[in-house]
């Protein structure tokens, strides 16, 4: 009988165990973020002038040992992920997933943490489970499933690890990582997160990203907040894109001279316009910014008019410097201050709830991914009541977003990347051998 197979239940059993690693480092890495995280609050502490040394030569530290030891690390890790599931190119694969490049992506993101850049560790935790299953399809000496297939399933499982969002681990399977083509890849993405979700589970237990919230919506009245979040989330979420899709091509004028010529200059410079945001913002935009959101949710703190200006800002300097991290988590702070501004205007019973609403209108506008922002969000809050207000400003926020992005963020970072890899390999292939040296 087939299912009895000793060869297809070891095949079986090589995925699971690449699911496991792949939540085992992203449980990790999300430990070790907040440790990161803690300490750079510590130093900021003693004397908060330190960022203006502290970030230059972080974010230096971080570009240069991604350029010259590891390429491929630069960035959220999203883009590096679609394009190797885009490919048929082994060597372009492995230059975009490893393990070399997954551990090296975690050691850099944590570098700029600590350096207090405003980077997140869900698109490295894409590429790293990416990565780990990529090196099974190599390695493994039947086959499993295919290589696209595995490096979806694993895109799936770091999404799913990191969030502690199984079923958002899926949606993002199918709705970024196969958003032009049909998604096959159904028991291998099942398989990858759920057992990822398991070791999150059995490590960190169930957890909730932002604790439970219990946040709701009064109606009829409660449809303007969702249209107001979702056609301004979806605008500067949309935009916002733009901003970095137009960035990822090049900066205008001396920026842009000084970011290809002297690029750890640049990321320096960039690391001192974030130390100086930092100082003038009291310290808010340091980190993912998930401490300052979840407050905002408790009713702890506030969150002020001009974070949402600031977080927006220092996400672009971190991005544009090219130094290792993601876009994801900050982008739900910047989702909370959008709803915090928008609250201000609504009764404050309804405050939490605008929030959530806020971070699901940005992220579905910035990624152009509603099905995914919503259902992470939702699980993130574990507040199943809030399902048809998240869901209708995620519609909202995508359809404005498509009217001032017709891109999508993610694949437009990817496709340029994947034609200069592959430009790159081409050369390499027709470059003539260096032949004997002529006799004087």
């Amino acid at each position: 009988m087939p299912w009895l197979s000793i060869g297809r239940w070891h095949k079986r059993l090589l995925l699971v165990g690449a699911a496991l690693l792949a939540g085992l480092i992203a449980i990790s890495f999300a430990i070790a973020a907040e440790v990161a995280i803690e300490w750079h609050q510590r130093v900021m502490s003693v004397s908060p002038w330190l960022t203006l040394l502290i970030a230059p030569a972080g974010f230096a530290l971080m570009a240069w040992l991604s350029r010259q030891f590891f390429p491929g690390t630069a960035g959220s890790g999203i883009p590096q992920a679609i394009a190797a599931s885009l490919s048929d190119d082994g060597r372009l694969r492995r230059s975009l997933l490893s393990l070399r490049i997954a551990i090296a992506k975690v050691v850099l993101t944590l570098g700029g943490l600590l350096a207090g850049a405003s980077i997140g560790r869900e698109g490295p935790s894409v590429q790293i489970g990416a990565s780990v299953m990529h090196m099974l399809a190599s390695r493994s000496r039947g086959r499993i499933a295919s290589s696209r297939d595995l490096i979806v399933a694993g895109s799936g499982a770091g999404i799913a690890a990191a969030f502690n969002t199984p079923l958002g681990g899926i949606m993002f399977a199918i709705e970024e990582m196969c958003r032009h083509r049909a998604f096959r890849a159904n028991s291998t993405t099942l398989i990858a997160v759920i057992f990822a979700g398991l070791m999150s589970l059995a490590v960190l237990g169930n957890y909730t990203y932002f604790g439970r919230t219990p946040a709701a919506i009064s109606w009829p009245g409660g449809i303007w907040p969702v249209l107001l979040c979702g056609a301004l989330g979806g605008l500067l979420g949309g935009g916002f894109s733009r901003l970095l899709i137009a960035s990822s091509r090049g900066l205008p004028g001396r920026a842009g001279l000084l970011a290809q010529q002297r690029p750890i200059v640049f990321a320096a410079l960039c690391g001192l316009a974030t130390g100086l945001v930092g100082l003038l913002t009291g310290g808010l935009t340091y980190g993912t910014g998930y401490a300052e959101s979840k407050a905002a949710l408790e009713g702890a703190a506030g969150l002020p008019v001009y974070f949402l200006l600031a977080k927006l800002v220092v996400i672009w300097l971190a991005f544009v410097s090219r130094i290792p991290g993601g876009i994801f988590a900050p982008a739900l702070a910047v989702g909370a201050g959008l709803g915090a501004n928008i609250a201000l205007f609504t009764p404050s019973d309804q405050d939490a709830a605008i929030l959530v609403l806020g971070m699901v209108g940005f992220l579905a506008g910035m990624t152009q991914t509603p099905i995914t922002s919503f259902v992470i969000v939702m699980e993130m809050t574990a507040n199943h009541q809030m399902l048809m207000p998240l869901m209708a400003t995620a519609v909202v926020a995508h359809g404005f977003s498509k009217s001032v992005a017709p891109l999508p963020l993610y694949h437009a970072l990817a496709y340029p990347m994947l034609r200069r890899l592959e430009a790159e390999n081409h050369r390499k292939q027709v470059a003539p051998e260096p032949g004997p040296t002529e006799p004087r």
